[in-house]
């Protein structure tokens, strides 16, 4: 930086000395500036002009930087630094005895201009030569510009040499933040590291995660455009693009911007740049005609006249940015409408500020008038010096859209804080050696450099102004939409504001009714490369894109995601499954055949119903015990058989209902073993029927069998097996309830689990045998006398019971669940009631209808009749 300024130096032209009564002068220069010296004097630079670039061959003399065109709106920034100190000077009570002063000098924003007028304010007017100082003995008590921050870095290399006070408006570079290189650079802007973050979290807070970025090549767009891509890509958004806006105007670049842009699929870009590099981006992009996006706008530009013309109403319409907070300055307006050529003859702006305000020309004027404005020509009418600047209309000269003005106001009030701090410094409580005070009539450079470091006071505003540690104020932004008038007019509205002295987390306040988009929309509009993927759906990124460029992929089964862009999805619990969005875990669904459910209640009250009848059949034979029809039946099994139905019945209950350990227990043994039962007391009244009949044929062995201990040990014996079986099993693997949460999607199924299928399948092989033997014998038999000839019954009975049961083995393997269950259960109840109906209902048929049928005579008489039949034929 340095060298950059000592070569800048040598590129001026010589100085040239006389002498005069004060020993020495410098020649003035047509540039020099306007200046009231009084006892303090303030220096100022304020690019009043935009300058013209000229070649420079290196073969003869430089020629002077040309300042081009009258800028009214940094005029009155010069204006206002005229304001604040005569206003200070008309208050006797704040520095008495002191007056201030003032050198305002034009830089036309050029950096040549920049360092020439440092020196200028520095040495006196003329060549400027450093370390001289060539004028009355005024102190300068600190410099205040210039508004680029390129120029001010600049500057501030080189009275950082002297420790002189520098004071900026309008230069925010975060570079500038650096004492080591800058040890006496001040500012009333703040830092545009707290610029770029905040408009990173403007970014954020309306969701645009797709961003374009445009910024110039210079340390205020470099800066600024590093700390956005940082806090962007810091909080997840991602940048479509970054193109840098050049200094010096390039065709070629600038074509290339503008297709950039027009390729871009981004609704959002921030544009980080000062106004005056960025007009041939907007132009081309009117031409191609393009609409609908977001410009986010730095203070740069957010609020210049230059940019808001209506040429580009309709591109720009809509953007939103950072503004320099707007200050108020009562009795500037007043201050304005007294400037006049006459009274102000040594101010070289008037004559050039009354040809743009009045659209006239100065016949004599020195100055070429194609340099003052663009417009201006030759055709002009003359100015006369009579026109009233209360007719003059202009929003920028006033009291209204006080940015920059308000910020070289506050830094002249800063400069004569610190002057009246060290004004007020009583001997011997000074800062310095010995404590020493500062004498305010031939004070140094770094002496007031310390009063201004610890300044702090309140504006008029009644807000706190002071500096921290870097130099910095605090950082105070206003948020300006622009809104498009009917008559195609350009207004900024303030809709917010970023205040970093505010609690974390509310720095930013914004009123999102007050803003109008673009196209004069009041929906805030979308700027991001992938759609936002929905609960339920996980991002995955596309192949050699930007992350914020994704497919929403559907999270996979037994998987959720719950909130928006989410990057994984994640399991539910075992006993959860995701809802049907996939949005949430939601308890799984449980099943089991419940007592609640039509299907088990049915089950249920049959079951109960066939118990009761069964019980009813058994009091039948209990009571009709000595009737010819029960004992011709073996009254015993018959009871015992009944029996054995009941608890079949019953026994189906212990399938139904939430499964618990000791059902799971109990069920199978309990149904497997009375089954067992009931088909033995069938098969021993096969038996007995058979032994029976066989036992009155004459020489039969089989008399002695009769009795009850073939029934008995028949009974005893299948049961026996039945019921080792059955305790082995619960043994050696017990039964037990479980969850099965993987034989159905979103289902834990509450089952129990035999734990054996070995032991599940013996025992029903096993009874399944018993029944085959028992049909086997009936079927044999079924040709016996019909008095004591049940065993056609049996053989139906039976016949009913194997297709039961045939038909529940593919029936049992082929469900699942509680339909599993209702299968075993209702395999039990009919299989139990095809045996009370074939075995027991023809009998209560004739106990309880038929009585005349139930007599011995009846019985045995259709009995002896065949007999008789067969002794004849023998």
């Amino acid at each position: 930086m340095r060298l950059r300024v000592l070569l800048i130096l040598l590129a001026m032209p010589a100085p040239v000395y006389t002498v005069d009564v004060w020993g020495c002068a410098l020649r003035s220069h047509s540039e020099a500036g306007y200046e009231q010296i009084r006892d303090v004097t303030i220096g100022g630079i304020f690019p009043v002009h935009i300058w013209k670039k000229s070649e420079m061959p290196f073969t003869e003399y430089p020629k002077p930087i040309m300042c081009h065109e009258f800028i009214e709106r940094r005029y009155r920034w010069a204006l206002s630094m005229a304001f604040a100190i005569d206003e200070i000077n008309r208050d006797q009570t704040f520095l008495p005895n002191v007056s201030l002063g003032f050198l305002i000098y034009d830089s036309c924003l050029a950096l040549e201009r920049s360092i020439r007028a440092t020196l200028w304010i520095l040495t006196g007017k003329g060549a400027h030569i450093p370390n001289y100082r060539c004028q009355n003995p005024s102190r300068l008590a600190a410099t205040i510009g210039d508004s680029s921050s390129t120029q001010s870095m600049s500057m501030a290399a080189l009275l950082g040499l002297y420790m002189h006070p520098q004071v900026s408006y309008s230069a925010s570079s975060p570079l500038l933040s650096d004492k080591t290189q800058f040890p006496s650079f001040l500012r009333t802007i703040p830092s545009d590291t707290d610029q770029a973050r905040g408009m990173a979290q403007l970014v954020l807070h309306f969701g645009w995660t797709w961003v374009g970025l445009l910024s110039t090549e210079d340390a205020y767009g470099e800066m600024g455009a590093k700390i956005v891509k940082e806090e962007l890509l810091r909080f997840g958004s991602c940048i479509a693009f970054h193109e840098m806006i050049p200094v010096v105007p390039s065709f070629k670049r600038t074509q290339h911007i503008i297709e950039v842009v027009l390729r871009s699929t981004t609704n959002a870009i921030v544009l980080f740049s000062s106004e005056p590099y960025i007009q041939p981006i907007l132009e081309g992009l009117v031409r191609q005609n393009v609409t609908g996006k977001v410009w986010i706008a730095s203070e740069g530009w957010s609020t210049s006249p230059s940019i808001s013309k209506q040429e580009f109403a309709t591109l720009l319409s809509g953007s939103i940015g950072f503004a320099i907070y707007e200050g108020k300055m009562p009795g500037f307006k007043k201050f304005l409408l007294k400037i006049h050529h006459s009274t102000s003859p040594d101010n070289i702006f008037i004559q050039q500020f009354w040809e743009v305000a009045f659209k006239c020309q100065w016949p004599n004027l020195e100055y070429n008038h194609t340099m003052v404005n663009g417009d201006i020509g030759a055709t002009r009418v003359p100015c006369t010096g009579a026109e009233k600047l209360e007719d003059y209309n202009s929003p920028y000269f006033g009291e209204s859209n006080l940015r920059v003005s308000f910020n070289v106001y506050n830094a002249v009030y800063s400069m004569a804080y610190a002057l009246h701090d060290m004004h007020s410094c009583e001997p011997g409580e000074g800062p310095f050696a010995n404590n020493t005070c500062a004498d305010i009539w031939n004070f140094k450079p770094w002496q007031l450099l310390h009063y201004m470091k610890a300044v702090r006071f309140r504006n008029k505003l009644g807000e706190e102004m002071y500096f921290d540690n870097s130099g910095n104020p605090p950082a105070v932004y206003d948020i300006v939409n622009w809104h498009l008038l009917a008559n195609g007019a350009i207004v900024y509205m303030k809709v917010g504001r970023f205040d970093t002295r505010a609690l974390q987390g509310q720095e930013m306040y914004i009123n999102i009714s007050d803003i109008q988009w673009n196209l004069q929309s009041t929906e805030v509009p979308r700027s991001m490369c992938s759609e936002s993927c929905s609960p339920g759906y996980r991002k995955a990124a596309q192949k050699g894109q930007s992350l914020c460029c994704y497919d929403c992929l559907p999270c996979a089964e037994g998987e959720i995601s719950n909130m928006t862009d989410s990057i994984n999805c994640w399991p539910c619990p075992s006993d959860q499954w995701p809802n049907e969005e996939r949005s949430e875990c939601v308890p799984k669904r449980i099943e089991f055949l419940s007592y609640q459910e039509v299907l088990g209640t049915i089950l249920t009250v049959v079951a109960i119903l066939c118990s009761i009848i069964t019980t009813a059949v058994l009091c039948i034979f209990i009571k009709y015990r000595d009737t010819p029809i029960t004992k011709a039946n073996n009254q015993e099994l018959s009871l015992l058989l009944l029996g054995a139905l009941v608890l079949s019945f019953l026994c189906s209950l212990l399938f139904i209902g939430n499964p618990l350990p000791m059902t799971c227990l109990l069920r199978h043994p309990a149904f497997g073993i009375t089954f067992v039962f009931s088909i033995s007391c069938v098969l021993a009244k096969t038996i007995m029927v058979v032994i029976a009949f066989n036992a009155t044929k004459p020489n039969s062995n089989l008399k002695r069998w009769l009795g009850p201990r073939v029934p008995l040990v028949t009974v005893s014996t299948c049961t026996l097996l039945q019921v080792l079986i059955c305790v082995s099993w619960l043994l050696l693997c017990p039964p037990f309830p479980e969850k099965n949460m993987k034989l159905k999607t979103g289902t834990v199924i509450r089952q129990c689990n035999e734990c054996s299928d070995v032991a599940f399948w013996c025992m029903l092989a096993y009874m399944f045998l018993l029944a085959t033997v028992s049909f086997l014998v009936a079927f044999l038999a079924r040709k016996l006398p019909d008095s004591f000839n049940e065993a056609k019954w049996i053989t139906f009975s039976m016949l009913v019971f194997l297709s039961v049961w045939l038909s529940f083995i593919p029936g049992y393997l082929s469900t699942q669940g509680k339909d599993m269950v209702a299968v075993e259960v209702f395999g039990i109840i009919s299989s139990s009631a095809g045996l009370l109906v074939c075995i027991f209902f023809p009998k209560c048929y004739i106990i309880l209808l038929r009585p005349d049928r139930n007599t011995r005579e009846q019985l045995l008489g259709k009995g002896m009749g065949k007999n008789k039949k067969k002794i004849k034929a023998t």
